[in-house]
């Protein structure tokens, strides 16, 4: 004899594969934009947790990711680990991995960089003036930045730098081609 399940118990299934299904198209929400050609990059001039200061134009010649995040944007934390993983992978002479962190005190930035053991540099931006420079409207927001020093594209959302996503955007950051002299 077969038993049929009750309707709670369909019920239950049904509501706990929408939660699944969910979860997983929220892990994969991201876009990605082409940065305008004739767009010029905002400068980006600010100052990590050891009061050291970075600017963009100083790396020419370095891929650089710049990546708006905040320790209460749920995407930004997972996708993190990551991003550490991508700057760990490759030399810092060859990829540059910024972490700016938007509107936190550096006591909680901090805070979370112990806890989540980061050692990528991490930029303060305490009234939001650079992620609005760049137009970062939606956390996380990353944007890649060639060798040439031209920003190539913004990817809004969560994404997995880990995988062949993310390298089919990054590995391109390194092969520049030169520009051709009139």
């Amino acid at each position: 004899m077969r038993t049929h399940p009750t309707r709670a118990v369909r019920s239950a299934v049904l509501a706990m594969a929408a939660v699944l299904v969910a979860a997983r198209v929220y892990a994969q929400g991201f876009d990605v934009t082409p940065w305008p050609a004739r767009k010029a990059a905002p400068p980006l001039q600010a100052r990590d947790l050891h009061g050291q200061p970075w600017d963009l134009a100083t790396l020419r010649g370095k891929a650089v990711l710049i990546n708006f995040w905040a320790s209460w944007c749920a995407p930004c934390l997972v996708e993190m680990p990551s991003l550490q993983a991508l700057a760990r992978h490759h030399a810092p002479d060859e990829l540059v991995v910024l972490a700016v962190n938007f509107k936190e005190s550096a006591t909680t930035v901090q805070r979370f960089v112990q806890r989540n053991g980061l050692d990528l540099p991490v930029l303060l931006d305490p009234d939001g003036a650079i992620a609005r420079q760049w137009q970062a409207k939606v956390f996380p927001t990353t944007v890649l930045v060639a060798a040439d020093g031209h920003v190539r594209v913004v990817v809004r959302g969560e994404l997995d730098w880990t995988g062949p996503q993310a390298a089919a955007l990054v590995d391109p950051l390194f092969r520049t081609a030169p520009r051709k002299v009139p």
